[in-house]
């Protein structure tokens, strides 16, 4: 008899501790189904290439691509991102397949291998059976800051050398040498 209520004893503490685990599941999901409708906080922020570099980009049909989709990634919610990872990894891919030879550097080349590394995490977290919303937003966070990173980068490529700054110089002095100021006498007070 005490063997029986023993048993008995096991299989209801069991059977309690199985329930409180799905209760627990079933709020834990929630918490998620909220957190993956809440819109992507990605930093505002942009840099601005030089002429010449978008002149060159203005024509690369993949940057155009992937500056669309940086640029709707400050707006998304984190469903959308998980829904947009694939395309976002296949646009970086694209990218730095189709590089034009004016902007052929190993820092680019780098930052474009920056870029597909992130897309890919991003896209391997998007696919997780139990997605982590904190994990899927730090990263997609990160995709905006990289690609200004990749800007900048392309923007160093048409900065001026030291030398072309002193070479502008010595044109300038020498235009003010050939043509010099005049300079007007003072208004006399009465």
């Amino acid at each position: 008899m005490k063997t029986s209520f023993w048993i008995l004893f096991i299989f209801l503490m069991v059977g309690c501790n199985q329930k409180n685990t799905v209760n627990s599941n079933e709020s834990n999901r929630k918490e998620i189904q909220l957190a993956l409708t809440q819109k992507l906080e990605a930093s505002k922020t942009e840099v601005v290439l030089l002429p010449e570099a978008q002149e060159i980009t203005n024509e690369w049909l993949a940057y155009i691509t992937a500056q669309s989709e940086i640029e709707n990634l400050k707006n998304y919610t984190l469903n959308d991102v998980i829904a947009n990872a694939t395309p976002i990894t296949e646009i970086m891919k694209s990218m730095q397949e189709t590089v034009p030879t004016r902007l052929k550097s190993n820092a680019v080349k780098a930052r474009l291998g920056v870029l597909v590394t992130k897309s890919k995490i991003l896209q391997q977290l998007a696919e997780k059976r139990e997605v982590n919303p904190e994990k899927i937003s730090k990263t997609a966070k990160e995709l905006p800051l990289e690609w200004n990173n990749f800007k900048i980068q392309i923007n160093e490529l048409f900065l001026k050398t030291l030398e072309e700054f002193e070479e502008e110089l010595d044109e300038i002095e020498n235009e003010e040498e050939q043509f010099p100021k005049k300079v007007l006498p003072a208004s006399r007070k009465r």
